[in-house]
Order: C-alpha cells, then sequence, then structure tokens
C-alpha cells in the first residue's frame, strides 16, 4: 500500500513538473516572438529593439491583469491611424497618408492594419523616426505622443534594463530583506499614521535588525534616492511593470546604488535603520525597520496599493531557492 501510494505521489509530481514546464514554455514562445519581431524593426529602421520592447511593455501593463494578453499591445486611436477625415477607414497605405493618418503597412500585404502586429510596430518606428534615431530623440517621440513625463521616463528606464539583461521575460523575485536575518512583518497598508499630518501608512513595515541588508526585489532602476522627512534615507526604484517601489527608513545605501542603477532582484540596496520623522541625519524615533511601498501607475494617475500579498509570495520563493 505504501508503495502505492509513493507511485501515485511520484506520477502526481512527474505531471505537475510536465505541466509546468509546458506552460513555461508556451509563455517563454511569446516572449520570443515578440523579441523577433522588435529586432526586425531595428533591422529596418536602426531604432534599438529594446525601446519597441519598452513602449509595448509599457502599454501592457497599464491594462487590466485579467484581460486577454496580446502579442502586442500598443495601440492607436482610429483617427491617429486611419487619419482625420478617413471616415471609411480605408486601409490602403496612401490613403492613409493623404488623410495624413500614422498607419503603415509592416508585413508587406498591401494595407495598413492596426490589427496586424508587425504594421503597428512599423508605425510606431515611423513615428519615432520623426524626431530621429538617437536616445534624445526618441524621448522627444514619446512625449509628443504621451505628453507626460512620468510616462517617458518609465519607457526609458524599462528600455534600460531591457538593454542591460538582453532579455524582455524577467519574472524574478526576491524579498526586501535577507531571510537569514530575523525579521517580522504583518499587514500594516492602511494604517493611520500622525507624523505630518492625519494620514494612511502606504506600505508594510518589516522589523529587523539595525544593519541587516535589504535587496532589490525586482528589476528595475534606480530612480530616487537621499532624505525624505518622512522615510529617511530612502530609494526609489522604478520597474518594468509601472510600479514604484519604495524603501525608507535606511541606515544608509550600498556603494554602488545610485540614481540611474539598473538592479535586479537580490541586489543589494543597502541596510536596515531607524531614520527619518525629522531634518537630516534624524534616527532612533522607531524601532530599525524597512517601510517598503508599492505604487502604480495607469498612465494617467499613480496611487499607493497593499504590498503585503506580494510580500509573502517573494519571501516562499526566496525561501525555496535557499
Amino acid at each position: 500500500m505504501l508503495l502505492k501510494k509513493i507511485s501515485v505521489f511520484s506520477i502526481g509530481m512527474l505531471l505537475f513538473l510536465i505541466l509546468g514546464s509546458i506552460a513555461y514554455a508556451e509563455e517563454d514562445s511569446i516572449y520570443n516572438e515578440r523579441k523577433a519581431l522588435f529586432q526586425k524593426a531595428e533591422a529596418l529602421t536602426q531604432i534599438p529593439w529594446y525601446y519597441f520592447a519598452a513602449i509595448d511593455n509599457y502599454e501592457r501593463n497599464k491594462v487590466s491583469a485579467s484581460e486577454e494578453e496580446k502579442m502586442i499591445s500598443i495601440q492607436f486611436d482610429d483617427d491617429h491611424w486611419f487619419g482625420v477625415g478617413n471616415y471609411m477607414k480605408n486601409p490602403n497605405p496612401d490613403i492613409i497618408a493623404l488623410f495624413d493618418g500614422i498607419g503603415k503597412d509592416g508585413n508587406g500585404d498591401g494595407i495598413a492594419s492596426p490589427d496586424q502586429d508587425e504594421d503597428v510596430v512599423y508605425a510606431l518606428a515611423m513615428m519615432l523616426l520623426e524626431e530621429g534615431p538617437t536616445k534624445d530623440d526618441i524621448k522627444i517621440a514619446l512625449w509628443n505622443h504621451y505628453q507626460r513625463d512620468l510616462t517617458v521616463k518609465s519607457i526609458m528606464n524599462t528600455a534600460k534594463v531591457f538593454e542591460t539583461f538582453n532579455d524582455i521575460h524577467l519574472t524574478e523575485r526576491d524579498f526586501p530583506v535577507d531571510i537569514n536575518y530575523n525579521y517580522s512583518y504583518r499587514n500594516t497598508w492602511g494604517d493611520r499614521r500622525g507624523y505630518g499630518g492625519l494620514r494612511i501608512h502606504e506600505g508594510t513595515d518589516i522589523f529587523a535588525d539595525y544593519g541587516t541588508p535589504i535587496h532589490s526585489t525586482t528589476y528595475g532602476v534606480v530612480e530616487m534616492m537621499g532624505w525624505n522627512r518622512f522615510g529617511g534615507w530612502r530609494i526609489g526604484i522604478r520597474d518594468i511593470y509601472n510600479i514604484y517601489h519604495y524603501y525608507a527608513h535606511m541606515s544608509g545605501f550600498h556603494e554602488d546604488i545610485e540614481i540611474g542603477t539598473v538592479v535586479q532582484p537580490g541586489d543589494i540596496l543597502g541596510s536596515v535603520g531607524s531614520s527619518g520623522y525629522g531634518p537630516p541625519g534624524t534616527s532612533g524615533k522607531f524601532p530599525p525597520h524597512l517601510h517598503y511601498g508599492m505604487y502604480k501607475d495607469d498612465g494617467y494617475s499613480e496611487w499607493s496599493f497593499d504590498p503585503y500579498p506580494y510580500l509573502r509570495r517573494w519571501e516562499q520563493m526566496a525561501k525555496s531557492k535557499r
């Protein structure tokens, strides 16, 4: 009977591993296809592939996670694509150009369709090239299109990450404090806070001893660091999912970290402290801990959301690796 149970368990585990491998292979396949499409656009335009990838990634992460994932998430409204006055939405590239539309034929089938991925990416490339192929030119083109500084910053940061790792399928995560040290935390998001005026707590407090290493939880770029009256010594990292990660009350920063540094999960950012609630250097007004906050950008506004469920998941991931 015991052997039978072991056999059933082994078969179950084998099926789980096989199905998991198939699912990951299918997920990896769509990323490879996307990157190949972006690299084709680079060959045609000399604009580096990671800019197309970053724009597409930004658009994908503006929508609800429940929506079906498309190969390409870049979209243009009908007036922009077909041109104002092209009421019949004629997909002939010459007609579209006559009405000053952005639509282009990227796959050589003689029509410019906003439903064809190659057409959309090629149209995007031509839009960017109106300003030029350099990094500064692309920033100007993005501003002209989005009219929003934070959007331009997010896309440029994501492009920098994709360039650094030469990959767009970056799913690894880590817990924000070293799990080899003593620490404790609970869900404190939304709790009442009084310093500086009545407000809610926009994060989770992870209590640990002074000097406990603080890790980057994700891939991203250091966007902000230095002193803040509320957060003390703090770091802000913008990731590739339109999320800003906020680390506060640190005792100091790692020597390799500065604004603009590309980080990955597990990189040491600094150490736990009790800084904040006063002018630069103020410390010890509360027990040492890391305040960890997450802020989502949907292309229009940015807001705080509860990081606790993510921390629980990343903690288990970190422990399984150990």
